[in-house]
């Protein structure tokens, strides 16, 4: 059998070939060296063409912000009721009717009051965010830093709602406070828009997104499959989404209050996987342990083992560290004492128990490698860099995952 981790640019390889030895590799320890993450944001589609660039730093692109045209027909409205948004860059060549969707992260807001600050911001108005923003990983139109999707079609759809294009307007709040829980109806108009400008037509295609945009790709990912041609070949890439159910280190539910509060705030029901509803509590259905069993499209996941967003808000959050033992280690694997180590690597193995079930599907794939790190697709530092997780000299996330991802099923 052929090493899936083998650097060859052929596209679509039988995913489902993997033995279990390989999906054990893929989910190893790659690195424990720490990795700081910059997060950096990404020509209106009408008037984009591609024309040949000399010099491989001219690859280095920025992409307009276009503003949702459909948006106030469809309600579909930021938190703060701006017009929500995307940035897109046409494809060519071979890429031409093949796409790429990257949902932008950002968490979530649980309060009135977490909202409204948020809706002062880019991540819940679109008057806050960047008239451009900077393609690069897996959005890349640079040949040798993302050798197999960089003529595609590119999307960054921006991040504004606060609970992963899941809420629902009949939630919002009628005693004068201005917030617009609207998140379902955006993902819809998006869909409604980009299939007018293209997608319609798509061969290929890959949903994919980073954090709280990792969660929206996994409850949007049948929804996704759902909108696009009967023979085209759709896989959806949750990048830092697997967000774990798990009491901190003081033994409370923190995160699993937090998503309650998300859940019940912004009335995320309707979005949420009915089978999974049938089966648990509401709330408990937006963590991907419980319903990612349910998705009929191909998955593949990239988490690190040692996710640090994680490690800093569901493991040790602020409210059960008052003596801020843990400040230091939070901010650098290198600065945790032996015991704290050792809670880390619990993390790390209820990481990989939850995923047991998922690495068997035959239809999927994931990547978990030892990186004290969040998002890695679509950052160039490590999707495809000499910085990016290796194992036998292998970079996985520019080479090695993306042949992966666009295995034939």
């Amino acid at each position: 059998m052929a090493n899936p981790l083998q650097s060859s640019r052929g596209f679509w390889y039988q995913w489902r070939s993997w033995s279990k030895k390989e999906w054990t590799i893929a989910a190893a320890a790659v690195t424990s060296a720490l990795i700081i993450l910059t997060f950096s944001h990404s020509t209106t589609y009408s008037s984009l063409k591609y024309k040949p660039l000399p010099s491989e730093s001219r690859y280095t692109n920025w992409v307009s912000f276009t503003p949702l045209r459909n948006a106030q027909k469809k309600a579909a409205l930021c938190l703060d009721g701006s017009l929500p948004g995307y940035h897109i860059q046409k494809g060519f060549g071979s890429g031409s009717q093949n796409w790429v969707l990257h949902i932008e992260g950002g968490g979530w807001c649980n309060s009135i009051g977490s909202c409204a600050s948020r809706k002062r911001t880019a991540l819940g108005s679109s008057k806050y965010m960047a008239t451009e923003v900077q393609f690069s990983g897996i959005l890349s139109r640079d040949p040798l830093q993302n050798p197999d999707f960089f003529n595609w079609n590119k999307v960054k759809i921006r991040y504004c709602d606060g609970a992963s294009f899941s809420g629902h307007p009949y939630s919002e709040l009628k005693n004068g406070t201005v917030l617009f829980f609207r998140g379902q109806l955006i993902w819809e108009a998006v869909m409604d828009e980009l299939l007018f400008l293209g997608l319609s037509s798509a061969r290929q295609a890959i949903l994919t997104g980073c954090s709280a945009g990792g969660l929206a790709t996994l409850i949007h990912c049948d929804d996704f499959r759902e909108v696009l041609p009967k023979n085209a070949t759709v896989k959806c890439l949750a990048d830092a989404g697997f967000f774990l159910n798990m009491k901190d280190v003081a033994g409370n539910h923190t995160i699993e209050q937090f998503y309650h509060d998300v859940v019940g705030l912004q009335g995320v029901e309707k979005s949420l996987n009915k089978d999974c509803l049938s089966r648990v509590e509401l709330h408990k259905c937006f963590f991907p342990q419980e319903f990612l069993k349910h998705i009929k499209t191909p998955i593949f996941l990239v988490n690190p083992a040692y996710d640090f967003w994680q490690i800093q808000n569901i493991l040790v959050p602020n409210t059960s560290d008052p003596k801020k033992m843990w400040l230091r280690c939070k901010l650098n694997i290198f600065s945790c004492s032996p015991w704290q180590l050792e809670i880390l690597e619990g993390f790390r193995k209820s990481l990989l128990d939850k995923l047991g079930e998922f690495q068997q599907n035959e239809e999927g794939g994931m990547f978990i490698n030892s990186c004290f790190a969040h998002c890695q697709t679509w950052m160039a530092e490590t999707w495809h860099s000499p910085t990016s997780p290796r194992i036998n000299n292998k970079n996985l996330l520019g080479i090695g995952i993306s042949t992966v991802i666009q295995q034939n099923i």
